[in-house]
């Protein structure tokens, strides 16, 4: 049994706000459960030093968890001076995914930075911001379009993210924080809403996990990220 008594294959239950913010051009809260994450889009002319004149466009992303996300205060990283070795790691993640929706040369030279910022974490924070994130990218590409800034829809198609991984022996997906810190194995996945995969995550803490074993996990994730599209859809209508 789960701790939270969910199934194996059930995630938990998933709410995303758009317009949650007033200023930015694409803005969504997202809740995986009691997981917590703003994410903004923020839309501008121009691009980094390294593609000016090439007619392309760059989304980027930065991540970060508020000092109270966790049961305990963390340290703000500005206050150290530098960013962690996680949080890094994560940005690059979502800024990965969100590229990987967008077709660049269609963007122009124009710059969407989208900042996912974690106000609670009960588990399944990368995944929950790059499932938010998307929608947040959509409605900052829908602004650029409506001001005549792109003649096309630069989206490619929808992304989205979950976590499963293998918990007391059991293969499960969304993996909240009691499971999290408990699973043998963590993996987290990415997958276009075309069904092809963008990034796969997989350690295995404890015990190596099996090839079947990551297939049932991969069928999980698949079945999973199914139902996080139907609530971006459902969000953007």
């Amino acid at each position: 049994m789960r701790p939270s008594g969910r199934t194996a294959g059930q995630i938990r239950p998933v709410t995303i706000t758009r317009q949650f913010t007033a200023h930015a051009e694409g803005s969504v809260l997202i809740e995986f459960g009691d997981t917590k994450v703003i994410c903004t889009a923020t839309a501008e002319e121009g691009v980094p030093r390294f593609l000016k004149g090439q007619g392309k466009g760059w989304i980027t992303a930065e991540y970060g968890m508020l000092p109270r996300s966790t049961h305990t205060r963390m340290r703000r990283e500005a206050a150290s001076g530098k960013q962690s070795g996680r949080t890094l790691e994560i940005s690059r993640l979502i800024a990965r995914a969100l590229r990987a929706a967008v077709d660049l040369s269609a963007l122009g030279e124009n710059t969407i930075t989208v900042d996912c910022d974690v106000i609670q974490a009960d588990g399944g924070t990368r995944t929950a911001s790059i499932t938010g994130a998307c929608v947040a990218l959509v409605d900052a590409l829908d602004y650029l379009r409506a001001k005549g800034a792109l003649k096309t829809n630069p989206l490619k198609h929808m992304i989205a993210a979950v976590s499963v991984g293998i918990y007391k022996g059991t293969p499960v997906s969304d993996l909240d924080y009691p499971e999290d810190s408990a699973a043998e194995t963590d993996m987290n996945v990415v997958m276009t809403d075309t069904g092809k995969l963008i990034e796969i995550q997989g350690t295995a803490e404890e015990e190596p996990f099996s090839f079947e074993e990551m297939q049932e996990m991969m069928q999980l994730a698949k079945a999973s990220i199914s139902e996080l599209f139907d609530a971006q859809k459902a969000a953007l209508s």
